[in-house]
């Protein structure tokens, strides 16, 4: 369990696939993550990932979210990439910047990361500014980095953060 402010981070588990479901099921977040006709089965197969660590994020006593992280491993472009989705009920209270913080502590404290990336979709605008509330900046614009649901090709943004960034 990894601990901050006002999350708490553990693994994800089987047991957590009804409530990311649900959350991932909302239009405000399925607009973004999306997850194919069985979104269930998309979260297990993301939980069976052995190159993908998820973790609950819990605030309260409920899960009200999920963060993952996976590595670059190869020596000379060693980094870690987060990605994150919230409740909507929840979103403006601190808890995914919470999140990131706590975790990408733990894999600098763990793991000895130095860099961390996230790539939301450029017209994500409020993952844009919560993820520069932590410290992560632009990097630049991935044209026609991921295909929408409506089948259309979208930019999305890669921005990153240098474990000397990471506020306390």
């Amino acid at each position: 369990m990894l601990r901050g402010r006002a999350v708490t981070l553990r693994p994800a588990t089987d047991a957590d696939v009804p409530v990311f479901t649900a959350i991932r099921a909302t239009p405000e977040v399925q607009r973004w993550w999306r997850g194919g006709a069985d979104l269930a089965e998309a979260i297990r197969a993301d939980l069976a990932d052995d190159e993908l660590a998820v973790y609950a994020i819990e605030h309260d006593g409920r899960v009200v979210g999920a963060i993952q992280w996976y590595a670059e491993t190869d020596p000379d472009y060693r980094h870690a990439s987060l990605d994150i989705f919230l409740d909507p009920e929840v979103r403006g209270a601190g808890l995914g910047g919470d999140a990131i913080r706590t975790l990408a502590r733990h894999l600098i404290d763990e793991y000895g990361h130095h860099r961390f990336t996230i790539d939301p979709a450029a017209a994500n605008t409020a993952a844009i500014r919560a993820y520069a509330k932590v410290g992560f900046r632009p990097v630049g614009i991935m044209r026609r980095y991921e295909r929408g649901a409506d089948g259309r090709w979208h930019d999305g943004l890669l921005m990153d953060l240098l474990a000397d960034e990471l506020p306390d």
